[in-house]
């Protein structure tokens, strides 16, 4: 497949990467020469300097050939304009554009077919607040992802220094499915020092470990409160910033009767801010100011959450928040890198607006076959939820049995209504659906070995 990415930012990079991986024909356009230069340097892929809304230059990288068109620069109306210029092709590719403003994707038509016939709009703001809300509602986890509906969830949970679990083997965690029979619950990964790793049965789980498990929805809570002590309910949240992403939260917020206090810097922001969310406080400051911070009884609140449009400044202000006694944060950063070095440093939650955009282009290319992807910390895993069909090599008979990549396995499995969380002996039927966790490094076996068999025809 030839696909053509407009910007060659951290989204752009990374998805001429994953998909040069999977095989794909990949162009990729960027106006700055640098970022064109790294590609071009990097990447098994072709790299072209000009602007992704310029006719000549996207007739230069072949759009006249190309299947798929992902405009993803920092500009909503070169996006725009790029997917419009490819849907004038004789053989119009899929278009996919990242828009970030409220004001566009409020207006939905303008994307339909009768206008600019945009094939998938990803807001990774919007995304990202999705995230930050699921965070806040079980305050003991890390990471938050759901699959089936909600049906089936992946939650990263930090160990901390009190926490039952420290010191004990991986193996012994399965008393917990003993004492609970209805528990449905997997441990897949453990992240630790930067990495991520499949864990054995014999696997030591140590202070600052982040356990990821699957689990079914009525689950979570339970085995939150037996992997660490139990959390208090959200009452109080302090939001750095009056970004996009702080907006959404704030007003979510203030509609589940939350107390809710921002702080902005620019007045322009906070003028708009506090006319349009009336039970929240906007507070004119920058959000590294202690004083301030101070005054308004940061040490009180039970979330500080660092969503400015300053990455440097949301990394600061959340150690700033947690040495002077707030519960947790959760901060937003744009560069991925970052992902799993803050949780090392003290930050509770760290959640990326690019891995958001990344995972949804990602679930979109692939769909078909898959229904969905979530990208784990620095794209070192994925998880897939796919259906198996009847011609599949993993249906009808014991898991035990199936050859499964190494660095991969089967979290769990949706039959209708009910979760299983499988073991060896479970058996996969047809129209099931399949939520597998993998290993970047064994993620094109996966998709090679399996996901094929898979396949919608």
């Amino acid at each position: 497949m030839k696909s053509i990415i407009i910007g060659a930012g951290e989204v752009g990079y990374n998805l001429a990467m994953k998909l040069s991986k999977e095989g794909h024909d990949v162009v990729v356009i960027d106006h700055d020469p640098e970022k064109v230069k790294h590609i071009d340097e990097t990447l098994d892929v072709k790299a072209l300097l000009g602007e992704g809304s310029s006719p000549g230059v996207l007739k230069e990288a072949g759009i006249e050939e190309a299947e798929m068109v992902i405009a993803v620069t920092d500009s909503d109306e070169i996006n725009m304009v790029a997917c419009l210029i490819a849907g004038t092709q004789s053989k119009t590719p899929k278009r996919i554009a990242r828009i970030r403003n409220l004001e566009y994707t409020k207006e939905t038509q303008i994307f339909d077919e009768q206008h600019l016939d945009i094939d998938l709009c990803i807001n990774p703001e919007m995304e990202t607040a999705k995230t930050i809300m699921r965070l806040l509602e079980y305050p003991g986890s890390a990471d938050f992802v759901e699959f089936a509906e909600g049906k089936v969830e992946l939650i990263g949970v930090k160990i901390e220094e009190d926490s039952y679990v420290v010191g004990k083997k991986l193996r012994e965690l399965r008393e917990v499915r003993d004492l609970h029979p209805d528990l449905k619950v997997l441990i897949v990964a453990i992240s630790r020092n930067d990495r991520i790793v499949i864990p054995h049965g014999d696997e030591t789980i140590f202070m600052g470990d982040i356990l990821y498990a699957v689990l079914d929805r009525d689950s979570i809570r339970e085995v939150l409160a037996y992997l660490r002590k139990e959390e208090e309910p959200v009452k109080r949240v302090f939001i750095g910033g009056a970004s996009h992403i702080a907006f959404e939260v704030a007003r979510q917020l203030q509609d589940r009767g939350i107390t809710v206090r921002v702080i902005e810097k620019d007045p322009a922001k906070c003028q708009r801010m506090a006319e349009s969310l009336e039970k929240v406080l906007v507070l004119q400051g920058e959000i590294t100011d202690q004083r301030l911070l101070k005054e308004e009884g940061i040490e009180e609140a039970d979330f500080f959450i660092s969503a400015s449009d300053d990455e440097d400044a949301n990394i600061l202000a959340s150690l700033l928040a947690k040495r002077l006694g707030t519960r947790k944060t959760i901060t937003v950063v744009r560069h991925l890198h970052y992902l799993s070095v803050l949780p090392t440093i003290g930050i509770d939650a760290v959640v990326s607006p690019r891995l958001s955009a990344i995972g949804r282009i990602m679930h979109y290319i692939r769909r078909g076959k898959i229904l969905s992807v979530a990208t784990l910390r620095e794209e070192d895993a994925e998880v897939i939820e796919t259906v198996a069909l009847d011609t599949s090599d993993i249906v009808n008979r014991p898991i035990k049995e199936l050859k499964f990549p190494k660095g991969a396995l089967i979290g769990a499995v949706v039959r209708g209504e009910d979760v299983i969380i499988p073991g060896g002996n479970d058996v996969i039927l047809p129209n099931d659906r399949v939520v597998i966790f993998a290993l970047q490094s064994a993620i094109p076996r996966v998709e090679k070995t399996l996901m094929v068999k898979l396949e919608y025809f």
